[in-house]
């Protein structure tokens, strides 16, 4: 495959997973906000846009006027914010236009309806009677994508790179996540285990659509050493760190397989799965939560950079 079909590829499903999962992040942030007076309102936004790395375009627009209408509109269509969810389809259309012949007919009709649905809902501001809705409707086009790409397309090569963008992008969002909202909610290790507010550690969940899985499978109770377990090393969590690790060697695999030979990224994902696969809660904790999270940040990073190195992306 052309170096630039795999990038157009690979970058495509980045764009996609990255708009879902800024869709995700608000929903959670607006859940939360409404729990808040003004002032503390604020900080959660802050928050939100922290996570999401635009806190420098969204201060360099407003300043620090974190209010909900305003943090928002930024995150979802704002022309000063270039990872807006409006900007990501976009460029997730172009990528997809870019490798039109290595995508199937419905792949291509998914993509570009998505991108037709959300310019036409996110052409103007959003106010907050629609926020709900518009936050739905995001999530239910890309999950539309993700269906007739799993659905119609062959477990080749243009898939494998797909998917790779896929969970180099949601590892990271996980990671980031619970990062900026562990660090804020239990700043020291004598708060294991205390009682904290339940409600925020309900958002962070949300944030990643787990909220639903971690209760099922913990009897409902919100336990932050035990989310923290969940959304790190839980391998059946298909937004935990351990599965999407799990995932990007699948592909890896499949990629070698198809060319005969391995490459540095190869190497760099087998020994991140080796420290995970290795690793338990209680030493995560020992090391330091986000000491461990900043290592997997930067090897996640590696890894997505040896992939566009060792496949030419831009030959």
């Amino acid at each position: 495959m052309l170096g630039r079909t795999a990038n157009g590829t690979y970058w495509m499903a980045r764009y996609l997973e990255r708009a879902e999962n800024s869709a995700r992040l608000i929903e959670a942030g607006f859940r939360m906000a409404l729990t808040r007076n003004a002032a503390t309102s604020h900080e959660e936004w802050r928050s939100v846009i922290t996570t999401t790395g635009a806190t420098s375009a969204f201060e360099a627009s407003y300043g620090g006027d974190f209010s909900g209408e305003r943090a928002w509109n930024f995150l979802l269509r704002d022309k000063g914010n270039p990872g807006s969810v409006l900007a990501m389809i976009e460029a997730a259309r172009s990528n997809a236009r870019s490798v039109r012949t290595a995508l199937t007919r419905e792949v291509w009709e998914a993509i570009n309806e998505c991108w037709m649905v959300l310019k036409e809902a996110l052409a103007r501001p959003v106010r907050e009677p629609m926020l709900g809705q518009v936050l739905a409707m995001i999530r239910r086009q890309v999950t539309l994508v993700r269906g007739a790409f799993d659905g119609t397309m062959l477990r080749n090569e243009a898939y494998n790179f797909s998917r790779l963008g896929t969970f180099i992008e949601r590892g990271d969002s996980t990671a980031r996540i619970l990062d900026v909202k562990y660090y804020v909610l239990l700043p020291s290790l004598a708060w294991v285990g205390s009682s904290l507010d339940n409600v925020q550690w309900e958002s962070v969940l949300r944030s990643v659509s787990g909220d639903r899985a971690y209760r099922w499978l913990n009897s409902g109770a919100i336990d932050p050493r035990g989310i923290a377990e969940f959304l790190v090393l839980d391998r059946r969590f298909p937004r935990s760190l351990h599965f999407c690790i799990d995932k990007l060697r699948s592909n890896l695999f499949g990629l070698a397989h198809e060319y005969g030979h391995e490459t540095q990224a190869h190497e760099l994902l087998r020994a991140l799965g080796t420290r995970f696969h290795e690793a338990t809660i209680q030493s995560v904790f020992d090391a330091g939560l986000h000491e461990f999270i900043q290592s997997y940040i930067a090897t996640n990073q590696q890894v997505a950079q040896a992939i566009e190195r060792d496949y030419r992306f831009y030959a």
